[in-house]
């Protein structure tokens, strides 16, 4: 059944049904928004979305009348082209809620009509399968109403947290936006060191993907703190402390990791500088 927040979502104009759009999407659609009232703007569709239409949704309409909410889902190097085209859907009451990376919440306000209440979001990729954290950062015309609309439509694909300064964005980006692929790495590096150690790839490969599939799934099961976990796995002077002592050491994985999530942060900065 359609939540509260669900009935006051008259109409939604999903701007790209990627692979992140594509999964707020289906995810609104298991919460109980109906597809009649959603239209998306794709211009490669896949068989899943097209099928929508079958039940109400309309896709790459003529026109729209003023939506409750604009959901822009395109690359950030769209911007430029997309984000004008929107004006002609924003009514002094709608919302759009923006997850290109990189794209500001003032240069957003720059192209719209005065006043639009803008969110800026960023998800991360394990929002495919509703397991994501989304970061969301508002502006001052997004009224509480507006962040329940946003909750109710960001929890689709996972957890929602808000943050007061946007410049905090660069950082949520490096350490939860990127984050997905430096997990996928050490899955990758974990399977290639079994390997080197002996093991056959496609046993190191099933090891190393099990061993981090559910430590992370006990990691978000336990009370306890990753450090206190860490200890629990750790025997004075046994195999794991021998590892840890190669990993924590001054030049180990803390220190690429610190590297790593502030070359990342940089980079989010650059980006909301450059043209779209």
């Amino acid at each position: 059944m359609p939540t509260a927040a669900a009935d006051e979502i008259k109409s939604v104009v999903l701007v790209g049904a990627g692979k992140m759009g594509g999964a707020m999407l289906q995810g609104w659609i298991r919460m109980g928004l109906e597809p009649a009232r959603i239209s998306v703007l794709e211009p490669h569709p896949g068989p899943e979305i097209v099928a929508l239409t079958s039940r109400g949704l309309t896709l790459n309409p003529a026109q729209v009348e003023a939506a409750t909410i604009i959901v822009v889902a395109v690359k950030p190097q769209m911007a430029g082209e997309v984000v004008p085209g929107l004006v002609r859907w924003v009514g002094p009451k709608t919302l759009v809620v923006s997850i290109m990376a990189g794209r500001t919440l003032r240069g957003l306000e720059r192209v719209l009509p005065r006043a639009t209440a803008v969110v800026r979001a960023m998800p991360n990729l394990p929002a495919a399968i509703g397991r994501g954290i989304t970061v969301a950062v508002a502006n001052a015309a997004v009224t509480p109403t507006h962040r329940a609309l946003v909750d109710w439509l960001l929890t689709a694909i996972g957890v929602v947290e808000w943050i007061a300064e946007e410049t905090l964005l660069d950082a949520v980006t490096a350490v939860s936006g990127s984050g997905p692929a430096y997990v996928f790495l050490l899955a990758e590096l974990l399977a290639g060191a079994g390997t080197a150690a002996g093991l056959p790839a496609d046993l190191a490969t099933r090891l190393a993907r099990a061993t981090i599939a559910g430590s992370g799934a006990l990691l978000e099961q336990s009370p306890l703190a990753a450090e206190t976990l860490r200890h629990n796995v750790t025997s004075p002077g046994g195999t794991t402390a021998a590892a840890l002592g190669v990993l924590m050491g001054p030049e180990g994985l803390g220190a690429l990791m610190t590297r790593a999530v502030a070359a990342a942060t940089r980079r989010a900065g650059e980006l909301a500088d450059e043209p779209s």
